[in-house]
């Protein structure tokens, strides 16, 4: 697939979006970035920012299967992956597949379940493979986790650990709209106390997974020059050795930021990397894998604080 069809393609996805997501640009731009990588992306906001609408929406345009599971406290690993049932009549068991058998999953409330649910996911993010009762089973290349999770309400929940975030390509903060927007989405979907079902909105198919998987291709040839490659890493490595972080990004964190920026650049018409894609993506693509001192917390400083701090530490290449 050539360059100019890869950016025609994210620029179809934004727009068949906004015609039902009403603003949210960042978003909807690294979540087509995270298609594209073959990410994750974890959504956290207070109710009603469309979230949920904004994984649904997605799946409809890209005709992507799409199964929803409402985390509680009471999911068990079970509801999410399935189980081997014994057929009376086969005499044999049989798997009853979990709604994790599809491709692209809205994890919703996330962190309402608690770990051990939450780790049912770990193998099929990582691997995008399900094992039960000693058998893997593939997902395929297509597979792709939404997550959602509520910032302000703490009772009742459970914090992802961090060797689940870093599974994550993205953590995107999912903010107000502006006036202008809010005005809109009132005109647009003032009309019903339910939200909208985007399979009803005569939405336009924008890709096959065919033409994804050739879309993936090319963007795996994207240059990423060896001056490139020395700035990734040394930001990575400067999360490890900042004094206000008690934990740095992972050699994973690197890689996943290599294959975002390659994205980012296909979908801007570029075979070839440069630093202004790195800075771009760095803080929702490396903030949700650090941890803060609590010094640093208690003066008041943030991990997205000490990623800009750190961009600008950081030489980056001519």
């Amino acid at each position: 697939m050539e360059l100019n069809e890869i950016q025609a393609l994210a620029n179809r996805v934004r727009s068949e979006v906004h015609r039902v997501v009403v603003g949210q640009e960042e978003a909807v731009g690294l979540l087509t970035v995270a298609l594209l990588a073959r990410g994750h992306v974890l959504f956290e906001g207070v109710p009603g920012t469309a979230k949920t609408l904004l994984a649904r929406t997605f799946a409809e345009i890209v005709r992507f299967k799409f199964k929803r599971i409402q985390f509680t406290p009471d999911l068990m690993p079970g509801d999410v992956i399935g189980t081997n049932l014994f057929n009376f009549q086969t005499n044999e068991f049989v798997l009853t597949r979990g709604p994790i058998f599809t491709e692209l999953l809205l994890a919703d409330e996330i962190n309402r379940t608690p770990p051990k649910t939450q780790a049912a996911l770990l193998e099929a993010m990582q691997e995008r493979t399900v094992t039960v009762d000693g058998t893997a089973h593939d997902l395929g290349d297509g597979f792709m986790v939404v997550a959602t999770q509520n910032p302000i309400e703490q009772e009742g929940t459970y914090p992802l650990p961090e060797a689940q975030l870093d599974r994550f390509l993205f953590k995107v903060e999912i903010s107000y709209p502006t006036r202008d927007q809010e005005r809109h989405l009132v005109a647009l979907h003032g009309n019903r106390t339910t939200m909208p079902d985007p399979a009803k909105m005569d939405l336009n198919p924008v890709a096959t997974i065919e033409q994804l998987r050739a879309a993936r291709a090319r963007i795996e040839t994207i240059m990423l020059a060896e001056p490139m490659i020395d700035y990734i890493v040394d930001i990575v490595r400067a999360t490890r050795t900042d004094p206000t972080l008690i934990a740095g990004a992972s050699p994973r964190a690197a890689n996943m930021l290599a294959s975002a920026v390659r994205a980012l650049a296909a979908m801007e018409g570029r075979d070839y990397v440069i630093p202004d894609d790195v800075k771009r993506i760095a803080v929702p693509a490396l903030a949700h894998r650090l941890v803060l001192s609590p010094a640093a917390e208690i003066e008041g400083s943030t991990r997205e604080s000490a990623i800009q701090r750190i961009l600008s530490q950081v030489p980056a290449p001519r």
